[in-house]
C-alpha cells in the first residue's frame, strides 16, 4: 500500500512540476479566441412605436453581454444610442465618426458604423473612417445611385491577451443604390489591401445584399482574400439562415441573409451563429446579430 501511495504522489508532483514548463494549451486550456459580432441595432425611430429604441436598448445590451462579445461592428447606431449602450455596458468603449459630417457629436444626430470593443482586451493602435464614394476622404460624400452617405470605420487593434495585432473593418451598404453597393464592395477590397495588407482582418456589416448578389460576389472573389465566416466555421452554424426580420416580424423573413462577418486567411473561425433570441416574441432589432468566435492565426 505504501508503495502505491508513493507512486501516486510522485505522479501528482510530476504533473504539477510539468505545468510550469509546458506551454499553456497542452492541458486543455482553450486558445484565447475573440467573440465578434455584427449588429444592426436599428436607428431610434419614434414611428417604431413599441419597438422604439428606449424599449429595446436593454435587450441589445443583453445580447452583447450574454454572448460574451469582445468586439461588435454596429450599424445604424446614432450617437445617442452609443451613449446609452456605454451606460449599460461600462466595460466597453467605441470608436468611429458620423457619416454625415465626420464628427463624433453630430448635430443633428445621425448614423455611425461604430466599432464597440472591450477596454480591457484591446488597445487601439489606429482608427479611421472613409466614405463609400468617389471621394473617400470627404465627409458626407455620396456617389452613384446611393440614397445616403455610407462609410467604413476601421481599427488596427492589439489584443492585450495574445499580443497579436489585427484589423477590423465595419460598414453599412446603401439600401437603395444597386450600383453604389457594387462600387462600395470594390472600394472596400481596395482599401483593405492598402491598409491591412496581409495581416489578420475581419469585415463586419449590413451589406444590404444576399450571397447570390454581385456585391457579395465581389467581396469573396479569389483576389479579395475574404471569405464568409459561415463557410469557414469549424463548428456547424447555429441559428437561422436569415438576418432581416421584415421590420421586427417574429420569427423573421426567410432567405434574407444580408448581414455578414468576413475573414481573411489569417483568421480561423471556430464558431458561427445568427442569434434569434427574443423576449416573448419581441426582437432587440429589425436585424438579427451575426456572431463568430475567431482566432488570429499569426
Amino acid at each position: 500500500m505504501k508503495c502505491y501511495k508513493d507512486k501516486y504522489f510522485s505522479l501528482i508532483f510530476f504533473v504539477i512540476s510539468l505545468s510550469f514548463f509546458v506551454p499553456s494549451g497542452l492541458f486543455g486550456q482553450a486558445p484565447r479566441s475573440i467573440n465578434v459580432m455584427s449588429f444592426n441595432i436599428r436607428y431610434p425611430n419614434p414611428q417604431d412605436g413599441f419597438n422604439y429604441w428606449p424599449n429595446r436598448k436593454e435587450m441589445v445590451a443583453s445580447m452583447i453581454r450574454f454572448n460574451d462579445a469582445d468586439i461588435i461592428g454596429v450599424q445604424e447606431a446614432f450617437r445617442s444610442q452609443l451613449d446609452d449602450l456605454m451606460k449599460l455596458l461600462p466595460e466597453f468603449n467605441w470608436l468611429g465618426v458620423c457619416r454625415t459630417d465626420g464628427s463624433i457629436k453630430p448635430e443633428p444626430d445621425n448614423e455611425f458604423s461604430a466599432i464597440i470593443y472591450r477596454k480591457d482586451r484591446f488597445e487601439i493602435l489606429k482608427a479611421e473612417t472613409f466614405w463609400l464614394s468617389e471621394t473617400t476622404s470627404k465627409p458626407g460624400s455620396k456617389s452613384w445611385d446611393a440614397a445616403l452617405p455610407r462609410i467604413v470605420t476601421w481599427a488596427h487593434l492589439l489584443d492585450k491577451k495574445t499580443k497579436k495585432k489585427w484589423f477590423h473593418f465595419n460598414t453599412h451598404f446603401d439600401h437603395r443604390g444597386k450600383i453604389a453597393r457594387e462600387k462600395s464592395a470594390s472600394i472596400i477590397i481596395k482599401k483593405i489591401k492598402e491598409i491591412a495588407r496581409n495581416n489578420p482582418t475581419i469585415l463586419t456589416g449590413d451589406f444590404n445584399c444576399k450571397p447570390e448578389d454581385l456585391p457579395y460576389q465581389i467581396l469573396v472573389q479569389k483576389d479579395a482574400n475574404l471569405k464568409d465566416a459561415i463557410n469557414q466555421t469549424e463548428t456547424p452554424h447555429h441559428g437561422p439562415m436569415s438576418t432581416w426580420t421584415n421590420s421586427f416580424q417574429f420569427p423573421g423573413a426567410p432567405g434574407q441573409r444580408i448581414d455578414f462577418i468576413f475573414v481573411n486567411d489569417k483568421i480561423r473561425v471556430l464558431k458561427h451563429a445568427i442569434l434569434s433570441d427574443s423576449w416573448s416574441g419581441r426582437l432587440p432589432s429589425d436585424h438579427l446579430p451575426v456572431f463568430a468566435k475567431v482566432l488570429a492565426s499569426q
